[in-house]
């Protein structure tokens, strides 16, 4: 996470269950959407396709979905769905990363929209705007649908058991408290990552490995009363019954800017200002500068506009939570949970933009303070069941994160399989996350391999999947026995990459072509042996 991670789902009705292509993967999006968070098997308010109108295909799946690939551009995803039913197009609209930060995964948000069962178009993070908005454009087609079936008066009290367990959803967060925060990166690194800590013991709250933690941040003060100062109000002016500088810092997203106040402003301007609001409110760039805007660089781009507080308020998004992946075993650490954060920090027109929630980790959560949190359950990124299993992980920067809570549970649980790390960063002598421990590790005979790519102190750029060509011939050796590949990252670039060197070493080094390492990559992952973290 580590913004989250993206965990990715596969089919959950195997090849040889006796029901055709199209009952397969109706059944393994219908299961996959009661086991989301929020979900109940039993309950959910999903009917079979005959009862919604239309057949199994009409739904969205990863079992047919080119566009399941989230680095691919929102444009190429859209146009691999044209023609399709709008479930599958409205799936091609999101990050594709199947992060759970809308509380499904990508397939069954899409579904629940398309059936009616989810009414809120904005809970695709990821996505951003242009998710919104192909959201949005679709969602007249999904009025003019026939609406899901209601659950009945019997069903009703299970379908929501899960959503109202304190603690185990976005809907039902419960407090815990921040412990502490300990920068990883030495002295003279270009970054600032904290490990960081919250005690879950008073809350109740438990996890097991590949979890992610939701948390809900605050919006940083001085970027609020900037705000305030804009819209030329008080501090105190009162808004949905509270204090304006506590909704702003509390409850509203700050960054990026909503079409929806740009549509607020072009009422409350006119000429060339309101055709510039327009055009942006319709995803339009007149300016060259959309990409840009938060909600303060608005107020500044139409500094003579001064929206009534209140209005201006429900023009924004909900402040969303955020995921990071858990970096601690609760085994090894009883009533503790730990998140490996990259505090995110950047430079716009001179003026200093900050990440909400990991600079909110990193600077402004007060150890002893309480934090409105949850634990979002894994649904295809856990350790193998069989404890001799050998395990690969691929993690660089703060991808390590789940990968020293697998190490820390495969060491409390005295599992046998050895276990091989693949860990980069830019340098060594400042950036090597959890070095000690990964040392202790070694000594123990916990971690197997640990095979190290630095990026910034050579001439020649080295990167874990630089290291996965290298040991080529070990890394298939541990493939053919088993193993199981782990990787957790960003989504766009390293995971892409890192698959792209796994095809060539299952080339290169188990006698395939690469069609042959392609498909073998693929029966990886419907088996389970290769599951992916990526955000």
């Amino acid at each position: 996470m580590t913004a989250h991670p993206t965990t990715q789902i596969y089919a959950l009705i195997p090849d040889s269950a006796p029901f055709s292509v199209e009952q397969r993967q109706w059944l393994s999006g219908f299961f996959s959407a009661a086991l989301a968070p929020g979900g109940v098997p039993g309950a959910v308010a999903i009917e079979t396709p005959a009862d919604i109108g239309g057949p199994s295909s009409d739904l969205a799946s990863n079992d047919d979905a080119p566009w399941h690939d989230p680095s691919m551009a929102i444009g190429e995803r859209m146009k691999l769905a044209e023609g399709k039913p709008v479930a599958p197009r409205l799936m091609a609209a999101m990050a594709q990363q199947d992060c759970g930060q809308c509380g499904y995964n990508c397939a069954d948000y899409a579904n629940a929209l398309a059936l009616k069962s989810e009414e809120r178009l904005n809970l695709c993070v990821p996505g951003g705007k242009d998710t919104m908005r192909v959201l949005k454009s679709l969602a007249a087609e999904i009025g003019a649908a026939p609406a899901a079936p209601t659950a009945t008066s019997e069903t009703e009290p299970a379908k929501h058991a899960a959503a109202t367990v304190p603690g185990r959803s976005r809907e039902t967060p419960v407090e815990v408290t921040f412990l502490s925060r300990k920068r990883l990166n030495a002295e003279g690194s270009e970054k600032a990552t904290f490990h960081v800590e919250f005690d879950l013991a008073e809350a109740g709250l438990d996890y097991v490995v590949g979890d992610a933690f939701g948390l809900f941040p605050t919006n940083d003060l001085g970027l609020v009363d900037q705000i305030i100062a804009m819209l030329g109000a008080s501090h105190v002016t009162e808004v949905r019954g509270r204090p304006l500088r506590d909704v702003l810092t509390e409850d509203v997203s700050l960054s990026p800017a909503p079409d929806s106040l740009f549509e607020l402003l072009s009422f409350l301007t006119g000429g060339a200002q309101r055709a510039k609001a327009r055009a942006l409110a319709t995803g339009e760039d007149p300016d060259g500068d959309a990409e840009t805007l938060d909600v303060l660089a608005v107020l500044q781009k139409f500094s003579g506009v001064r929206p009534h507080p209140e209005a201006f308020v429900e023009a924004l998004e909900p402040l969303q939570p955020r995921l990071y992946s858990i970096s601690s075993s609760i085994r090894a650490n009883p009533g503790r949970v730990s998140l490996t954060v990259d505090a995110v920090r950047y430079q716009i027109n001179k003026r200093k933009r900050l990440g909400v929630a990991s600079t909110f980790l990193g600077e402004r959560a007060a150890p002893g303070g309480k934090v409105r949190a949850y634990v979002q359950r894994a649904h295809a990124f856990a350790l193998p069941a069989d404890p001799t299993k050998p395990v690969v992980m691929v993690g660089p920067g703060t991808g390590v994160a789940p990968f020293r809570a697998f190490l820390q549970d495969r060491w409390a649980d005295k599992a046998t399989g050895p276990n091989w790390l693949f860990y980069g960063h830019q340098r060594q002598a400042t950036d090597f996350f959890y070095a000690d421990e990964m040392d202790a590790m070694k000594k123990a005979g916990v971690l197997t391999r640990l095979s190290l790519a630095w990026s910034r102190d050579g001439s020649e750029k080295i990167y874990v999947q630089d290291r996965m060509r290298e040991n080529g011939a070990e890394l298939w050796r541990w493939l053919s026995e088993g193993a199981h590949l782990y990787i957790c990252g960003d989504a766009k670039r390293m995971a892409k990459d890192v698959e792209a060197a796994l095809v060539d070493v299952i080339s290169g080094h188990g006698g395939r072509s690469p069609d042959e390492a392609v498909a073998y990559v693929q029966e990886m992952k419907k088996a389970g042996r290769y599951q992916a973290d990526v955000y």
